[in-house]
């Protein structure tokens, strides 16, 4: 049957695969029959995430964004990649007059120059196909919508979502595809720190459109439709999935 949203036959690389958004989106390729190249700092979820795949021929790599003495090992050893699933991320939350340059160093290089260069290093290494697919999880945080406290993430995100868009014009000629997605608040560890209840988090998501958070498979699932042929006249665009909050 036809089906241009399929990703059957793929080989996807999702980085930050150990949990969240990360672990939903390699769960869900592999589920849809791709080969799932899973990365991730944490040694123990990642082997518990590569449990719950289904399927056959996927590989993990335990390597630190942050830290590109980690990376050989994936970019010498890892198959040729139809898409990459850039999902890796952490919060920060300070009110600007406290932050630090620690603060933006750490944030940034997860959030921003990890994944960027990473993806870089892997297209140098020819470790990713012509007509491939490059998806980042930035934020509507920034891009969007402003939340006090948040300044430094939202930098972080807002510089992802620009160096997208000039990566998408300047990997063209490649027939290379780069696009983020734009997730609203979703329901992953990174929004139960600090001192968060799960009762302040439910009035929150009470002043949502649809009344919830979103889900990592919520955000999974637009992930796929950019890693599948459906989106092949997609490029340099932001895919908002919030719930309708920024509509308010």
């Amino acid at each position: 049957m036809y089906n241009p949203f399929t990703i059957e036959g793929k080989t996807i690389l999702v980085t930050g695969a150990a949990s969240g958004m990360g672990k939903a989106t390699a769960i869900t390729c592999a589920r849809m029959g791709a080969k799932i190249v899973a990365a991730d700092y944490n040694a123990d979820g990642l082997s518990t995430a590569m449990n719950e795949l289904e399927g056959e021929g996927h590989h993990a790599f335990v390597l630190n964004l942050a830290d590109d003495s980690t990376w050989p090992e994936l970019l010498a050893d890892c198959p040729v990649l139809d898409g990459i699933a850039n999902c890796a991320g952490i919060a920060n939350m300070n009110p600007f007059l406290f932050v630090n340059r620690e603060e933006f160093d750490k944030v940034f290089n997860i959030n921003f120059f990890g994944p960027v260069l990473l993806t870089k290093s892997l297209i140098k290494a020819k470790k990713l196909n012509k007509g491939g697919s490059i998806v980042f999880v930035a934020s509507v945080d920034g891009p969007k919508v402003v939340h006090a406290g948040n300044s430094v993430y939202s930098a972080g995100k807002s510089a992802l979502v620009g160096m997208a868009r000039n990566m998408a014009i300047d990997l063209a000629a490649k027939k290379i595809r780069v696009n983020c997605i734009l997730p609203g608040t979703t329901d992953t560890p990174l929004i139960r720190t600090g001192n968060v209840t799960e009762d302040s988090l439910a009035e929150v998501a009470k002043t949502f459109p649809l009344k919830r958070f979103g889900t990592p498979e919520d955000m999974a699932n637009g992930i796929i439709y950019l890693l599948s042929d459906a989106s092949s006249f997609v490029t340099g665009t932001e895919l908002v999935i919030d719930g309708g909050y920024t509509l308010l």
